[in-house]
């Protein structure tokens, strides 16, 4: 019941500040669109944040995860308010950050934030699409030999992310889905 409670608020904020509708513009998977969800919008929003954070803990209560990352910059606000309200539950999840390229200097590395090989983790983006930012995230989690037991999207524009994610042996799941926001 409370999940449910959750989704249906997700959904008011997302369509309150981040669904645009009768726009076109050109996705980061190349596709054009005539909605725009800008889901940092929410995600950057406190109340937002919180209920995202909140949504994506109850559905990780059904995996084995050491902690949750994702692809930047989508992924960056969403898996820093998650780490911080699992230091509330019995299971703190340190939050990771994989980068668009390795770092130039320093340690050069691909991620960051603590991460250790061997690790199961779930990776996260606020929209998904093709599923090819998610896709770049779980190869950079599995470079470091970490393992990929889940990955969430904020929302799935069921554009075919689903299928490619799947087809590549991660499973999936959605917080909301276009349907929700476009109906």
């Amino acid at each position: 019941m409370k999940q449910e409670l959750l989704k249906k608020k997700l959904i008011e904020i997302l369509k309150k500040k981040s669904l645009l509708t009768n726009v076109t513009r050109v996705l980061t998977s190349g596709r054009t669109s005539n909605y725009y969800i800008d889901a940092k919008m929410t995600t950057l929003d406190p109340e937002g944040a919180n209920t995202t954070a909140q949504l994506i803990l109850e559905l990780l209560g059904s995996f084995e995860v050491d902690a949750i990352g994702g692809y930047t910059l989508g992924a960056d606000p969403i898996v820093s308010v998650v780490a911080a309200l699992s230091a509330k539950t019995d299971q703190p999840l340190p939050a990771f950050i994989v980068r668009k390229e390795p770092k130039k200097h320093g340690e050069r590395k691909m991620i960051e934030g603590p991460f250790k090989e061997g690790w199961k983790v779930a990776v996260v983006d606020d929209v998904v699409t093709s599923g090819g930012s998610t896709l770049k995230a779980c190869r950079a989690v599995e470079e470091e030999k970490g393992k990929v037991a889940v990955t969430i999207a904020l929302v799935d524009r069921l554009e075919g992310g689903r299928e490619n994610l799947e087809k590549n042996g991660y499973p999936f799941l959605s917080l909301v889905t276009r349907d929700d926001l476009l109906e």
